[in-house]
């Protein structure tokens, strides 16, 4: 979240992808960097141990949702 945040603030488009253990976690922190509302994507936990067959379908699942961000974001510019 903190790097996606960041970027955003320098102008650069960001998604934040968390896993859905974090996801209070990164509420929080977007919370406390003043963009309570800030949009991120949800992904199931963990990843860490995750054949690459695993980690291929969670991403397969979510591109979708970082598409749109990217460009509903991208075209209020």
């Amino acid at each position: 979240m903190h790097d996606a945040l960041s970027a955003e603030r320098r102008g650069i488009p960001a998604v934040a992808i968390m896993t859905d253990r974090f996801v209070v976690t990164a509420r929080e922190m977007a919370a406390l960097q003043g963009l309570r509302e800030y949009p991120f994507v949800v992904i199931d936990h963990p990843i860490a141990g995750n054949p690459d067959d695993e980690l291929r379908g969670k991403a397969e699942r979510v591109v979708s949702s970082i598409v749109a961000l990217m460009t509903v974001r991208g075209s209020r510019s």
